[in-house]
């Protein structure tokens, strides 16, 4: 009998019954809520005279529609202070945790939960939010669910899911000087295009994987959906193991443990078979830059944008169109192009690491006078953690405006949008059409090649100024 992959120990664990020719009934170990999708459903809830099955499962928390200034004022906006107030209410009526604004721990549900220790191995994990993926990380099958499936799991604690098949995908060797996780993320995201991960559920492996951070694990897990793919996971290990130890809803002394002593089996089993499985090699991969309007079209970033030949004939209309909105041409040199905002934050990359990572490169520099350098902090802790270790200090020396946490112009649903017509490098998960705000243009990179460009103004290779960085 083969082996086990990591995804089948999880789910099969979780299976509490198989619909014949149908879906699995999945038990659900932590539920995720925000504002924007729970209001309907406990509406729904509420219309079917239902209470919530499990709420010390469920955790809380406003981050999609918030303003990211004068947190501690009323909401100017109407419908973010009706989906926060409504958000707060139905957490009091039904005793659920909420990290409400100006909470010591309120942030970007997706940044919160490892913060918080929610988060643990070997757990299957939803929200009302594509990203939720980024949990996979810690050796987790965490998904993004629709409002009527944030009902059924309030309801229930279960959820109806087909099982997605497997795919391996292994990045082996070093990393070369200046190439980050998100780096990672978009290259694999441009080989295999946004549709090549459809169906599947993806597991990352290989020395490059294992030697990155847990935050650099959260990127790449972060936008496995970008390709199409149900979730990412990453096998857990030491790191895993002491980033969760000793947080807030992590388990404690004897509990530890023995939770530790589960989580230690969780690996794919040597002789597991997988659907697909693909190999890359770390030495290959360099700064990357999306110059369409899908995070598959991304290309390195001292390449060019393919020519029309390069193209499939099925796909030139739409990459017609999207040349035409970036107002971009094919053929052309990324290196260079006029940028007039920077968004650094978002569930991909708004965590402490990556703040470290834009103040190392931008101390003692200043932004372009023309560039708008927006730096939104993942929660209240990366915020606090960032005045405390003096980098506040740093990226306003250089001319960033920070803001309060939240998602912010990742999607653009509150105040901070990227004007009609100007270009935006963000360090975001997304570049579709109007993503972050109507006409805006979004190329999609990582942490540090977004602090060379608000330096320069312009696209520019990141690796070329890190001789100047302090070690």
């Amino acid at each position: 009998m083969a082996g086990k992959t990591l995804f089948d120990k999880i789910w099969d664990a979780h299976v509490i019954e198989k619909i014949e020719n149908g879906p699995s009934v999945l038990y659900i170990d932590r539920h995720l809520i925000h504002e924007v999708t729970s209001p309907q459903a406990f509406t729904g809830l509420e219309n079917r005279g239902l209470s919530v099955a499990r709420p010390r499962q469920t955790i809380a928390t406003p981050d999609h529609n918030v303003p990211t200034i004068n947190q501690d004022k009323e909401i100017a906006d109407e419908l973010s202070r009706y989906q926060v107030d409504t958000l707060t209410r139905n957490c009091e009526k039904h005793d659920i945790d909420l990290y409400g604004l100006n909470s010591d721990y309120q942030g970007i549900v997706h940044v919160i939960g490892p913060q918080l220790g929610v988060t643990q191995p070997g757990m299957t994990i939803v929200c009302g939010d594509s990203h939720t993926s980024t949990h996979g990380a810690f050796g987790c099958v965490a998904f993004g669910i629709g409002t009527s499936e944030v009902e059924m799991v309030l309801a229930t604690q279960c959820i109806l899911q087909p099982k997605p098949k497997k795919m391996r995908i292994n990045i082996e060797g070093d990393l070369k000087k200046g190439v980050t996780a998100k780096d990672i993320i978009l290259y694999i995201i441009a080989q295999l295009t946004a549709g090549g991960g459809t169906g599947y559920f993806v597991e990352y492996a290989g020395s490059a994987i294992r030697n990155l951070s847990m935050e650099g694990r959260m990127t790449i897990c972060n936008m496995s959906i970008e390709m199409g793919a149900r979730g990412g996971l990453i096998a857990p290990d030491e790191k895993t193991f002491e980033f969760v130890k000793g947080r807030k809803y992590s388990p404690k002394g004897a509990d530890y443990e023995a939770e530790l002593a589960k989580w230690k089996q969780l690996y794919s089993d040597e002789d597991a078979v997988f659907d697909r499985e693909v190999t890359y090699n770390a030495a290959d991969i360099e700064p990357m830059i999306t110059f369409g309007t899908n995070p598959g079209m991304g290309v390195k970033i001292t390449g060019n944008i393919p020519n029309l030949t390069d193209i499939e004939q099925s796909e030139t209309k739409s990459f017609q169109k999207s040349m035409n909105y970036m107002g971009f041409n094919a053929g052309e040199s990324m290196i260079g192009k006029q940028v007039d905002y920077v968004f650094i934050g978002s569930c991909t990359n708004g965590r402490i690491e990556d703040l470290r990572e834009v103040a190392q490169f931008v101390k003692g520099k200043k932004k372009a006078q023309h560039v708008t350098a927006w730096i939104v902090p993942g929660s209240k802790q990366v915020e606090r953690q960032a005045n405390e270790e003096g980098i506040t200090a740093i990226l306003e020396d250089a001319g960033f405006k920070l803001r309060q946490p939240g998602c912010s112009a990742c999607l653009a649903m509150n105040d901070d949008k990227i004007p009609k017509g100007k270009y935006a490098v963000s360090t975001s998960n997304r570049n579709f059409e109007g993503r972050q705000g109507p006409g805006a243009r979004t190329m999609l990179a990582s942490p540090l090649t977004a602090a060379a460009v608000a330096v320069e103004g312009k696209v520019v290779d990141p690796r070329t100024y890190l001789e100047e960085v302090p070690a």
